[in-house]
C-alpha cells in the first residue's frame, strides 16, 4: 500500500462522507463525525438505515451516489464506519462517486479492496482513527516555530 501523507490529505479534504453514521450520540461514528464538522469539514452522512432523517444538523442519504447527486459536492474523504466485510460494497460507491481518499477507521483493513482503490486512483488510510490523526497533525502543526 502507497503511504499517504496524512496531514496534507486533511488539510486539502473538505467535504468527508461518513459511511455508517450512527445517529446515536454515544457511537464512534457520531462522536467522530461531530468532531470533523466543528474542525470546519462538511460531512455527508451516509447509512441507509438512517437515510431520510438529520444526524448532526445534516441530510442523511442512502448511499454515496445519492449524497453526491444531490449535495452536488465532489467528496474527499470516504470514512467507513462498517466492518471489513462491507468494504467492497463501499469501495463501489466511492469509485462511482470518483472520491479521492477511501478511509477504513480503527480495526478495519481489507488489503483487496485497498489495492483496488489505489489502481482506481484513490488514497487509501487503514486502521486508522481519522479524530485521532487529525488531532495529531493540529498538535504537531502547534509545535513547529513560525520564522
Amino acid at each position: 500500500m502507497t503511504h499517504v501523507d496524512i496531514p496534507k490529505l486533511l488539510k486539502n479534504a473538505k467535504t468527508i462522507a461518513v459511511f455508517g453514521l450512527s445517529a446515536k450520540p454515544h457511537r464512534a461514528s457520531y462522536e467522530v463525525a461531530s468532531y470533523l464538522q466543528q474542525n470546519g469539514y462538511r460531512i455527508l452522512p451516509i447509512n441507509p438505515n438512517e437515510a431520510g432523517n438529520l444526524i448532526l444538523s445534516e441530510f442523511c442519504y442512502g448511499s454515496l451516489p445519492e449524497a453526491a447527486k444531490a449535495s452536488g459536492l465532489a467528496i474527499d474523504i470516504v470514512v467507513c464506519f462498517r466492518k471489513s466485510a462491507d468494504i467492497p460494497e463501499i469501495l463501489e460507491q466511492a469509485i462511482v462517486v470518483n472520491a479521492a481518499c477511501l478511509w477504513m477507521q480503527l480495526d478495519i483493513c481489507n488489503e483487496a479492496c485497498a489495492n483496488r482503490a489505489e489502481h482506481e486512483g484513490m488514497l487509501v488510510v487503514m486502521d486508522k482513527c481519522l479524530k485521532i490523526e487529525h488531532a495529531r497533525c493540529q498538535a504537531s502543526a502547534a509545535h513547529i516555530p513560525h520564522i
